[in-house]
């Protein structure tokens, strides 16, 4: 069965740090490209940052220079470095993955959430 596992959240005062962590099973890591949303409450779900099997990332501008996405693949684990948090980033934050060539898949973690107080 396919499993993404999202671990790392917490809460931590504005300024500070925290990394995710997000371990994939079930599916063909290397192949896949993986993602991480956020949502808060009473708000949209929102893409924060992606990283394709090609190890291209792209971010949101709300955490342009601030976060960072990283993946092992050795470890079937996609990681979301988050500095300089502030309260507008506390929300769930939830993993995904998805695959767009002869195999198609579209798969999410749990959630794991990450509190920033000011």
């Amino acid at each position: 069965q396919v499993q993404l596992v999202e671990s790392g959240g917490g809460l931590v005062q504005a300024g500070g740090s925290l990394r995710l962590s997000c371990a994939a099973s079930g599916i063909n890591f290397s192949r896949a490209n993986m993602d991480w949303y956020r949502q808060a409450p009473g708000k949209q779900r929102e893409l924060v940052a992606t990283i394709t099997s090609g190890t291209a990332t792209d971010y949101a501008d709300s955490v342009k220079g601030r976060f960072t996405i990283s993946r092992d693949n050795a470890k079937n684990t996609v990681y979301l470095q988050m500095n300089s948090l502030k309260p507008e980033d506390t929300a769930v934050y939830y993993c995904h993955a998805d695959r767009r060539g002869f195999v198609q898949y579209n798969y999410w973690g749990q959630g794991t959430q990450v509190t920033v107080s000011s």
